[in-house]
């Protein structure tokens, strides 16, 4: 997390002194796909050194907000990592726009109405990855529900035990993560590919174990995972599971 708050507010920085007056007309999205008669409708010599100042303080504010958010609470420094640039911009798109005519220039509307787009779809997406994927389970299957959920037949499960930690993760290849929130595939530092579906950090973790040797990491987000495996094993019927 620190990486990328480090990594995405000198980015923020950047962009403030990367783009200049004269490179504008190249660089600058929207504007540079403006005719010269729409550019002369632009204020860009006072445009531009107020793109700069936004830019570094919103470079200086997402890593202080960030880190200090993170120290109290990972969830909620993940969804201030996804929500609090685009609130940002939108800001941004608001008052900058008395340099290209106001709020009532078809531009300008139209970007306000893909930022507050992209909000409303990032909100109901880490929404729906922050609910909490259940177990259920009879004498004929397991199922995982939720998003990367799936129903494993007991003649599909090779082992079901309980894991103190997971294997080092170095790669998402497809999933949500977030926070302590993670769920989809994953790749680990031996190259191998597995499923996590953890609802919290909770420890220790219920590892299952497909006939094919494919492993699923689920973690509950309120009960206790040894308290879910147990259940498990009075209700599964193959006593050969660990």
């Amino acid at each position: 997390m620190i990486y990328v708050l480090i990594g995405m507010s000198l980015l923020f920085v950047a962009i403030g002194f990367i783009v200049t007056e004269n490179n504008a007309k190249y660089l600058l999205s929207g504007y540079n796909t403006m005719s010269e008669e729409e550019r002369k409708k632009v204020d860009i010599k006072s445009y531009i050194p107020y793109f700069r100042k936004f830019h570094i303080i919103l470079g200086i504010s997402f890593f202080v907000l960030g880190f200090g958010i993170n120290l109290i609470n990972k969830n909620a420094a993940g969804i201030f990592l996804a929500v609090y640039p685009i609130l940002a911009y939108i800001y941004f798109a608001i008052i900058s726009s008395k340099f290209s005519g106001g709020l009532k220039t078809k531009s300008n509307k139209i970007g306000i109405f893909v930022l507050a787009g992209a909000l409303i779809f990032v909100i109901g997406l880490i929404a729906y990855g922050f609910k909490e994927n259940k177990i259920l389970f009879d004498s004929q299957k397991i199922e995982l529900q939720g998003t990367y959920g799936e129903i494993l037949l007991t003649d599909q499960i090779k082992s079901i035990e309980i894991e103190n930690e997971l294997p080092n993760i170095t790669l998402k290849t497809n999933g949500f993560a977030l926070g302590e929130i993670r769920k989809g595939y994953f790749k680990t530092e031996n190259g191998e590919i597995v499923k996590l579906i953890l609802n919290s950090t909770q420890k220790p973790y219920i590892l299952f174990t497909k006939s094919d040797g494919k492993k699923i990491f689920y973690s509950a987000k309120e009960k206790p995972n040894e308290e879910i495996l147990n259940e498990i094993k009075k209700t599964l019927p193959n006593n050969g599971y660990n």
